[in-house]
C-alpha cells in the first residue's frame, strides 16, 4: 500500500467549518419564553398586570418586546444562511460575501465603500432593534413617573384623615404606586431578554463579517483583479 507524503496531507482540503446554530438558539430562547408565559397566564399574573395598569404601558411594552423577539428569530435566520453561503463559497445574487468580493475586485480605492455596505447589511437592521429595547425601558420609566403623579395627586386632595375610610383611602394611594412598579419590572424585564438577543445578534454579526474579510484576504488574485 502507497504511503501519502507529508506534502499531501498537507495539501489536502480543510473541512469546511461548522456553521454556529444561531437561529436553534433562538428558537430555544423562544420556546423557554412561550412557556413562561403561559405559565404566568396560568398563575394569573397577566391578568393581574392588565387589570392593575390603567395606562395600557404594560400592554404596549408587552407588545413590543413580543413583536422585536420575532424579528430577532427572523433576523437569526437571515444572518445563519449568509454564514452558510460563505461556507459553501456560494456565489449567488443574495451572499454578501460574494457582493463584497466584487466589491473589492474593481480596486483598491473601493475598499472602504465594500466595507461600509458589508457593515450596512450585518449590522445596519440591528440599530433600528436596539432603539426599540431602550424605548421599552423608557416605556417603564414613564408608567413610573405616571404612578408617582397619580400618588401624589390623590394625597393632594386629602382634605382630613377620616379613620373609617383608611381602607378605601389606602387603595387609592397604592394603585399610582402599582402602575409605578409594574411598568418599571415589565419595561426592565423585556430590556434585559430583547438585549440578550441582540447582543448575540451582533456578535454573531461581527465573526460573519471577521471571516468574510478572512475569505477576501485569502483570495488576493480576486481582490487585485
Amino acid at each position: 500500500m502507497a504511503e501519502t507524503s507529508p506534502l499531501q496531507w498537507h495539501a489536502a482540503p480543510r473541512p469546511a467549518p461548522l456553521v454556529e446554530p444561531l437561529w436553534l438558539e433562538w428558537a430555544t430562547l423562544a420556546g423557554l419564553l412561550l412557556f413562561a408565559g403561559w405559565l404566568l397566564g396560568a398563575r394569573g399574573v397577566w391578568a393581574l398586570l392588565i387589570r392593575s395598569d390603567p395606562t395600557g404601558l404594560t400592554l404596549v411594552i408587552s407588545c413590543l418586546f413580543i413583536g422585536a423577539t420575532l424579528w430577532c428569530g427572523g433576523r437569526a435566520r437571515v444572518l445563519q444562511q449568509q454564514r452558510r453561503l460563505l461556507g459553501a463559497c456560494s456565489e449567488t445574487a443574495h451572499s454578501w460575501a460574494a457582493t463584497y468580493q466584487q466589491a473589492l475586485a474593481r480596486g483598491p480605492h473601493h475598499a472602504t465603500t465594500a466595507l461600509d455596505l458589508l457593515l450596512e447589511a450585518t449590522h445596519g437592521p440591528h440599530g433600528a432593534a436596539w432603539w426599540v429595547n431602550g424605548l421599552q425601558l423608557k416605556l417603564g420609566l414613564l408608567g413610573k413617573v405616571i404612578g408617582f403623579s397619580m400618588l401624589a395627586l390623590q394625597i393632594g386632595q386629602m382634605q382630613n384623615f377620616d379613620p373609617a375610610q383608611s381602607q378605601e383611602l389606602l387603595r387609592s394611594l397604592t394603585s399610582g404606586l402599582g402602575v409605578a412598579l409594574l411598568t418599571t419590572m415589565v419595561g426592565l424585564v423585556g430590556n434585559v431578554l430583547l438585549g440578550l438577543q441582540l447582543t448575540r445578534l451582533d456578535r454573531y454579526a461581527d465573526s460573519l463579517v471577521a471571516d468574510i474579510q478572512r475569505r477576501a484576504l485569502a483570495e488576493p488574485a480576486a481582490v487585485a483583479a
